[in-house]
């Protein structure tokens, strides 16, 4: 080639390098137990402090706790175990749960267990997430909390996609966890109307409930009961060493869930928020 063409190649080679973007940096894991993903420009922010409640002091859903705590100690221990749902009641303790069952894990398994919080409207960059994270030594948790899916949103494609399919799979270092109120994560008009409007109408639901299926393990929560309502309300106040009588206690409990309407973790978390500011006590 001719020294007058050559170097013009170079010069635009050069000028195509300059242009292109650079080549990502890799996840970096280390620093923190638990980060953000932020997408746009694909990184992980670390999370210093997580806001969560400690797992003793989640009443009323002994069960729950019993079946999420073990498969994620199982994870953090290096074997097997499933992705899961929980859903069901709102402000019933399911995203407080995860949170808490991975600083246990943390703590019988020390630095073993990353928890990565990904917001619902990142969820076609999952994928690209799994694609960083596979084959980091750090075992990952996944969590993105209140998923639920509209009408014409394809989202859920990509999830069911790297949950359980794909020429990938899911990295064996890496598990999901969701909370939903609803079971199939789609409303129930939108999976009628799918029925309705298809040719074959089993296949259209199936299309939409088996996003659902692609978790191994299903966690139902439920609205509570008056007596689980006070044990709530009970191990808050104890844990925070309030100076309220019981009776007087489940009195103004009382009257603090008939003015929101309901009983749930929820409003005896923001009950006792109240409480303890009245009282004059700190660390609620």
């Amino acid at each position: 080639m001719e020294p007058r063409l050559l170097d013009a190649v170079l010069r635009i080679a050069s000028a195509l390098e300059r242009l292109a973007p650079p080549a990502p940096a890799p996840l970096d894991l280390t620093g923190a137990d638990a980060f953000v993903w932020h997408p746009e420009a694909r990184v992980l922010h670390p999370v210093a402090r997580v806001s969560r409640v400690a797992i003793g002091l989640l009443q009323g859903i002994a069960r729950q706790k019993t079946l999420l705590l073990e498969n994620t100690l199982r994870f953090a221990a290096g074997f097997p175990a499933n992705n899961a749902m929980l859903w069901g009641a709102r402000g019933m303790g399911k995203s407080s749960l995860v949170k808490a069952v991975h600083a246990e894990a943390n703590e019988r398994h020390e630095g073993s267990l990353v928890l990565v919080e990904i917001h619902r409207e990142d969820i076609a960059t999952l994928p690209e997430l799994l694609r960083g994270l596979r084959g980091e030594r750090r075992r990952v948790l996944i969590f993105c909390d209140d998923l639920s899916f509209e009408r014409e949103d394809a989202d859920y494609k990509a999830l069911k996609s790297v949950l359980d399919g794909g020429i990938e799979g899911r990295p064996e270092n890496v598990l999901f966890y969701a909370t939903s109120n609803r079971r199939h994560l789609m409303p129930r008009d939108m999976i009628e109307n799918e029925r309705a409007t298809a040719i074959n109408p089993s296949e259209a639901t199936e299309e939409k409930v088996s996003l659902s299926d692609r978790f191994g393990l299903w966690i139902g929560f439920h609205n509570c009961d008056q007596e689980t309502f006070f044990a709530m309300i009970e191990g808050y106040a104890g844990a925070l060493s309030l100076p309220i009588s019981p009776e007087t206690l489940r009195a103004e409990a009382i009257e603090w869930s008939v003015t929101r309407g309901g009983r749930s973790g929820r409003v005896a978390w923001q009950f006792i928020q109240d409480l303890a500011g009245r009282l004059g006590v700190r660390g609620a």
